[in-house]
């Protein structure tokens, strides 16, 4: 069955913005904390941004105040919109329910793929 589907990628020039959306199955999605990671060429994947079932969110520092995580508990659904998009965004996305700092609860989906060049 189906767990996670990012969506919402594409191309950007510098200083755009984009939204991505993450479907995920009800029993990943419920009462977990969720996340958005990013795995660029080259580099190990990492936690961007999580967001907890009561609302709670933190960012890393890289995307700290351009990034904005959130969720919809009634769709399943997780949200990340990227403002100030600059090259280093260039990644695929991810999302999952991050357990502890290196464990997460599903399996991972495609991703969709960021590209910030102009």
């Amino acid at each position: 069955q189906v767990q996670l589907v990012e969506s919402g990628g594409g191309l950007v020039q510098p200083g755009g913005s984009l939204r991505l959306s993450c479907a995920a199955s009800r029993n990943i999605f419920r009462s977990n904390t969720m996340g958005w990671y990013r795995q660029a060429p080259g580099m190990p994947r990492e936690l961007v941004a999580k967001i907890t079932s009561g609302g709670s969110t933190s960012y890393a520092n890289s995307v700290n105040g351009r990034f904005t995580i959130s969720r919809d508990d009634a769709k399943s659904t997780l949200y990340l919109q990227m403002n100030s998009l600059k090259p280093e965004d260039t990644a695929v996305y991810y999302c999952n329910a991050p357990i502890g700092t290196t464990l997460v609860a599903a399996s991972w989906g495609q991703g969709t793929q960021v590209t910030v060049s102009s």
